[in-house]
């Protein structure tokens, strides 16, 4: 028996497919509204939801992914009225399971739900990430969640794998991670930078040649491919192979054979194949950039990994995991300040986890001689994004400028506040509050504000502020 819930706000149909739930031996719930459905997936576990698209107070399919990451990770059926292909195409691929017209026949939908939950149990019964070495990637995340029980399906695989994502993403380690905990962990990882290949000599690096078949050929050459096999190769950047030899390697793919320049024979390599794109390789189908049919191959399995801004809470893991490898190398004990986790979240990282870390070296090397690294040792960039979100979020409303005329420039121009005065109440505003972070330790109080011990006792005197 499963555990399924129905979120729709048609009475009637809701009711309707309780009834067929129970009737096919399922325990069924329903909610006529996505902040009903909440609260029932806050306390309950369902292998299966039917989700509607219009519903009184949001839409189905932008609360899809909310869905999809309950720690049951339910399989999903869209419900809608309308037929909406491109509304169909969004849920697909969103995650869900089917899409389905109202009102569709008993037979269907019940067809449905056999399929849905049949895939459901095979998933949960698979062997869990939790037994894949994951020592190498940092992060606990929903979505990253959702990245390991690909990548387990991809390990314990041997077909051809896509890996999408923004620069910076870690698609490479992705693919490592796949080989180390595959069958083929023993042979080689055969990296290949797609976007740096000679043009004059990619067949060369790839298939090999034999000695004197070109100048400079003073040897025989063995290939990638033949450096690949029983191994797996990775194409980094596949998206930047130019179209002539996106049809020669799509023979090699199907084949596994290949004739290096100058041979007259061809060679087998039995290699499992990785790629990786930061492109739309979709859309560059359309625009004749990249050979459908070699598309087709590659993304048996496809891996989207999430931009860095959208994995709520590993940018504090991912920082302190960068952060203790630099102070077991250069044998330091510096930590990150609270503040500094703050000035991080509110940075949009379009660089990604190559970005942060770059920005956590950064600071590490600021920050010599310090304990702690604080806001101040980032770069001017994710301070600027910290001020403006701290701004933002601290904006006085209407109501509150006439009771708090110095909040903000604006409330304390259109009270004729002289820029002298302005100036003396935001520094005892900031003198405050950094007495308070640091509750009176004049050491962190320098390290934070960055003046000399003489200058902010001279500064906490003027402002009437005494040390406890």
């Amino acid at each position: 028996m499963a555990n399924i819930l129905i979120i729709d706000d048609d009475t009637r149909l809701n009711q309707t497919l309780i009834r067929i739930m129970e009737r096919m031996g399922h325990h069924a719930d329903g909610a006529h509204t996505l902040a009903a459905a909440r609260e029932l997936l806050s306390t309950n576990q369902y292998s299966l939801v039917f989700l509607d698209v219009r519903l009184p107070d949001g839409n189905g399919l932008e609360a899809l992914p909310k869905v999809l990451e309950q720690p049951c990770r339910p399989e999903v059926v869209i419900l809608t009225g309308n037929g909406d292909p491109d509304g169909a195409e969004l849920a697909i691929q969103g995650g869900a399971w089917d899409y389905l017209l109202k009102p569709s026949s008993v037979k269907q939908t019940m067809l449905c739900v056999e399929r849905a939950l049949k895939y459901h149990d095979r998933k949960t019964q698979a062997p869990p990430a939790e037994s894949l070495d994951l020592s190498r990637i940092v992060g606990l995340s929903p979505k990253m969640e959702i990245c390991y029980e690909q990548i387990g399906l991809a390990a314990r695989s041997a077909t051809n794998v896509l890996i999408t994502g923004e620069t910076g993403t870690g698609k490479e380690l992705v693919a490592q991670t796949i080989h180390a905990n595959s069958k083929r962990k023993h042979g080689n990882f055969v990296p290949v930078d797609c976007a740096s290949l000679n043009k004059g000599l990619v067949e060369s690096t790839l298939f090999g040649h034999k000695r004197g078949t070109f100048t400079g050929a003073d040897q025989d050459r063995k290939g990638l491919v033949r450096v690949a096999d029983k191994g797996t190769l990775f194409l980094d950047e596949v998206g930047d192979m130019d179209l002539p030899i996106q049809k020669t390697f799509l023979r090699v793919l199907q084949e596994r054979r290949f004739r290096p320049v100058g041979e007259t024979r061809e060679i087998e390599s039995d290699f499992r194949l990785i790629a990786a794109t930061n492109r739309n390789l979709d859309e560059d189908v359309e625009q004749e950039r990249f050979r459908k049919d070699l598309l087709y191959r590659l993304k048996t399995i496809h891996i989207q990994l999430p931009p860095l801004r959208e994995r709520d809470g590993d940018i504090r893991l991912l920082a302190l995991f960068r952060i203790n490898q630099l102070n077991r190398e250069y044998e330091r004990t510096i930590t990150l300040a609270p503040e500094t986790f703050e000035a991080l979240s509110a940075y949009n990282w379009p660089g990604n986890i190559r970005e942060l870390f770059a920005a956590m070296e950064t600071a590490f090397f600021k920050a010599e001689g310090m304990s702690q690294i604080i806001p101040r040792h980032l770069p001017a960039r994710m301070r600027v994004a910290a001020t403006r979100a701290q701004v933002e979020s601290s904006a006085p409303t209407q109501e509150s400028t006439e009771s708090a005329p110095l909040t903000s420039g604006m409330s304390a121009v259109q009270n004729h506040t002289t820029l002298k005065d302005y100036k003396q109440e935001m520094e005892r505003h900031y003198l405050e509050e950094l007495c308070t972070h640091a509750d009176g330790n004049m050491k962190l109080m320098v390290e934070i504000s960055g003046c000399s011990q003489s200058h902010l006792y001279s500064l906490l005197k003027k402002a009437g502020i005494s040390l406890k």
